[in-house]
């Protein structure tokens, strides 16, 4: 499977975005004011995903085998190079030349990157020529609408 493109970034530009104050309530005690949606609340999704600027890249992905774990065909990740990998994390590795993303586990004693899609069986790590490249600090996902 391929699991992604390379998209270089250069450093982020700042983009403060609409972010009206969501609150969720438990049952209903009347209407809000429907002024309480133009707070004037922004959010930068730089400063939002983005904590290393140095360090972080975005790719997108093409395939299925992270469907499991959140990851569809076409997703954008953050990718953060400056985090040690740890079993758990989702990684984006050169495998034998191959650039993919899976989660990092420990199966036994013995470390693998493993697909969120059962079709695909778990790789070992041992005897691979295995470059982590970063850890996906977020995926962005875009609905067709």
């Amino acid at each position: 499977m391929r699991d992604g493109i390379f998209l270089p970034h250069s450093s982020p530009l700042t983009l403060a975005l609409p972010h009206p104050l969501a609150l969720t309530r438990a049952g209903l005690s009347g209407f809000p004011s429907p002024a309480q949606d133009y707070e004037g609340r922004t959010l930068d999704l730089n400063e939002r995903f983005v904590k290393r600027p140095s360090a972080t890249f975005f790719m997108t992905v093409t395939g299925d085998s992270m469907t499991g774990l959140g990851i569809d065909d076409t997703d954008l990740l953050v990718v953060d190079r400056s985090i040690d990998a740890r079993a758990g994390h989702i990684l984006v590795a050169s495998v034998e030349g191959e650039l993919i993303v899976k989660r990092y586990e420990m199966l036994g004693r013995r470390p693998y990157l493993c697909s969120g899609n059962a079709q695909y069986p778990p790789i070992p790590l041992s005897n691979l020529d295995c470059q982590v490249w970063g850890v996906v600090r977020a995926v962005i996902h875009e609905y067709a609408v």
